[in-house]
């Protein structure tokens, strides 16, 4: 199979590479960029682990191929180091206890940081049907839900 050749922004760094063309951008970050914090779950779109933001927006990597993305800024869970909201999130996660085994997580916060800079008014039934594609096998989404609440409460402020 050839190979093309892509040039994108992967957390604020360029970055050009050859992928053959069924090469799923999950297994692109994973795989030869060395960023495992997008988890591959289902695999198929439905679990939401390997949430990132494709040009700011919230995108599933196992179902996103990597020549797609070509020109395209990625920004996967590693890229929000410094970002306030995703601090602001990690720190309601931890008080709310909306971890446990962590596996949804990065996708879980990418989501929630969608939700909090889009809908800065959402309620609770709002939050939960923005969520309803991340799914967690662990925490039940009570603590999830209320770190989002925490958050957006605190912004209004």
């Amino acid at each position: 199979m050839a190979l093309k050749r892509i040039s994108l922004s992967i957390n604020g760094e360029a970055v050009e590479a050859s992928v053959e063309p069924r090469t799923h951008l999950a297994d692109f970050l994973r795989e030869k960029q060395g960023l495992t914090g997008t988890n591959l779950g289902c695999e198929h779109g439905v679990c939401g682990a390997c949430t990132l933001e494709i040009d700011g927006v919230p995108a599933r990597s196992c179902i996103t191929f990597a020549v797609a993305c070509d020109g395209a800024a990625v920004r996967t869970i590693e890229g929000f180091a410094e970002d306030a909201v995703m601090d602001e999130l990690r720190a309601a996660f931890t008080a709310e206890h909306a971890l446990q085994c962590g596996y949804c997580t990065p996708g879980m916060l990418v989501t929630a940081r969608d939700i909090v800079t889009r809908l800065p008014d959402a309620d609770e039934t709002r939050i939960r049907k923005e969520l309803s594609g991340n799914l967690c096998r662990c925490t039940g989404y009570v603590g999830i839900v209320r770190a989002v609440q925490r958050v957006l409460a605190a912004r209004r402020r």
